[in-house]
């Protein structure tokens, strides 16, 4: 199924994953031995065993890999540089199994930057899956979460799954479709 263009890997701790596309955590062994088929955005889809798993970047040392670098804002930062750090951040989230990030996919429906009462900014993003009945789909929330949660002088995210409008092909950008072969 997999060629030798992907990169092995041994697992040097025990480390928590998340089966693809299933989504349910397990925990994979030091010792396992495996590929890595996709290490966009911090994130890693390792071939173990006949299945797919997805690591945390967190995880990464486990894999002997580096953990992705933490967004960093300057102190003066406008909204606007926040709101393209989001952004910036939104599209380290990638589909385990595509290759292609959930902003240029178009599942991020809308992203608002707000202050709350005591000036700490908070975020509120509606996005979807490619399907309803996805797996991965509380990963994925749990990820774009977590990610847009690193940046400096956010408070709150709140990250909303919406089937409506039904996602479709036509709201991936034209370089994913083009990439994807799907026109």
């Amino acid at each position: 199924m997999f060629s030798n263009s992907y990169t092995p890997v041994k697992f040097e701790r025990d480390c928590n994953a998340i089966m693809v596309p299933e989504g349910a955590e397990v925990e994979l062994p030091a010792g396992a031995v495996g590929y890595i088929t996709q290490s966009l955005g911090g994130s890693f889809t390792v071939y173990v065993d006949g299945r797919l798993f997805r690591l945390a970047g967190d995880d990464a040392d486990a894999i002997g890999r580096e953990p992705p670098p933490r967004p960093d804002l300057p102190e003066d930062a406008t909204d606007q540089d926040v709101e393209d750090l989001i952004w910036a951040q939104l599209k380290t989230v990638y589909d385990p199994e595509i290759p292609i990030n959930i902003v240029e996919l178009g599942l991020v429906y809308e992203c608002k930057l707000s202050r709350g009462e005591d000036g700490q900014r908070n975020v509120d993003i509606a996005m979807t899956l490619t399907a309803p009945g996805c797996g991965m789909g509380e990963v994925l929330v749990a990820d774009v979460r977590d990610r847009v949660k690193l940046i400096p002088t956010i408070d709150q995210v709140n990250v909303a799954l919406t089937f409506d409008p039904p996602w479709n092909q036509s709201m991936m950008s034209e370089a994913a479709r083009l990439e994807t072969g799907m026109f």
